[in-house]
């Protein structure tokens, strides 16, 4: 745990001191985000927040090769994760710079599915009466959709300054939790791509926030909410790879669903806003990436939250739904639950409460 430690610590170091380079960089290169009608920010901001990030993983992953617990998560897995997430950050910043159109951006995406399926990730197994083992194609499909699912998912509720980053650390989190107590209760090698992966995930996100948080003085951009989301899934699906599900969970299947499922209970937040964002546009006769004002960020707004209230929210309803879903695999069931209340009772309280600071224009 203490390399997993100072993984995270070296990923937040990285990316809290690149991130201002980058933003000069963004600049200059006129990747910036224009004030639109639809958009909350009030002034140009630069874009490339992804950037940062993604230098700073490449760089952790270099300095923390040598450790001796991590270093044995390096592999091929490994190597098609930062790949596929390479690819598809050159697809979101090219997007961030030239606004590149939605069927673009989705067959990126679908190849960067595609780089992770050449490199032997993908979903073998669903939790469907019992364990039911995939067709290959069936398999490779399914990994496609996952993926792209999650990607537009962490993309779409990226609205607020400080939200899509706060969002994705707790669900990297909520996920690291996971991987690590499995392979600590079912005697597994504590050293794999998904515990790594979702720590500098954690990190990056740790070290972007402190630039992102209102008032963002950039922002992640398509490159970073692609990046991101990316390796969420992949990590997600890298896992479901590690596991024989049959053999460790042949009497319990509630943990041997966790981790396909555990992706969509922690991003149940950008999952659920993307779904009905998508059903909503295409009700309207338009597009299902075409973009409006009707986000449940701009929801919880119009009922008189501030900006900073309205992230604050979205960060307990993810974590509410999160970490119970995490400690239900390891804990009795009874303290999940508990966990589940006390979490929503703190999101209610502070969903209740309107209070808009004083000044603070409430866009409508």
């Amino acid at each position: 745990m203490r390399e997993y430690f100072l993984t995270l610590l070296v990923a937040a170091a990285l990316t809290y001191m690149l991130t201002p380079l980058i933003q000069v960089i963004a600049l200059r290169s006129k990747a910036v985000a224009s004030v639109r009608e639809r958009d909350i920010h009030t002034q140009v901001t630069p874009l490339w927040g992804g950037l940062a990030m993604w230098l700073a993983m490449g760089a952790t992953l270099i300095m923390v090769s040598s450790l001796n617990l991590v270093g044995k998560a390096y592999s091929r897995e490994l190597l098609g994760i930062f790949l596929a997430a390479s690819f598809v950050l050159l697809i979101g910043t090219l997007d961030d710079r030239y606004e590149l159109d939605a069927i673009t951006k989705l067959a990126g995406q679908g190849l960067a599915a595609a780089i992770l399926l050449f490199f032997g990730i993908q979903v073998l197994w669903l939790p469907i009466d019992g364990i039911i083992v995939l067709p290959t194609n069936i398999g490779q499909l399914l990994t496609v959709v996952v993926v792209v699912t999650i990607i537009n998912a962490v993309n779409f509720i990226d609205g607020l300054d400080g939200l899509a980053t706060g969002i994705v650390g707790i669900s990297a989190a909520a996920f690291f939790g996971f991987s690590y107590l499995l392979a600590v209760e079912n005697g597994f090698s504590r050293a794999g791509a998904p515990s790594l992966v979702t720590a500098i995930v954690i990190g990056c996100c740790i070290g972007f926030l402190p630039h992102n948080i209102y008032p963002a003085r950039i922002f992640m951009g398509d490159s970073g909410s692609m990046f991101l989301g990316l390796l969420l899934a992949a990590s997600a699906i890298t896992l479901m790879g590690q596991i024989d599900a049959n053999a460790v969970f042949a009497e319990d299947i509630g943990p041997a669903a966790l981790p396909l499922l555990l992706p969509f209970a922690v991003l149940a937040v950008p999952l659920f806003d993307f779904g009905m964002a998508i059903l909503r546009r295409l009700r309207q006769g338009k597009s299902p990436f075409a973009p409006d004002k009707e986000h449940l960020h701009h929801k919880l707004m119009k009922l008189g939250n501030s900006q900073q209230r309205t992230v604050v929210i979205l960060y307990f309803l993810t974590a509410t739904l999160a970490l119970p879903t995490m400690i239900s695999a390891f804990a009795p069931l009874y303290l999940a639950l508990a966990l589940f209340i006390f979490l929503t009772f703190i999101t209610i309280g502070l969903a209740s409460t309107n209070r808009t600071p004083k000044g603070f224009h409430v866009v409508n």
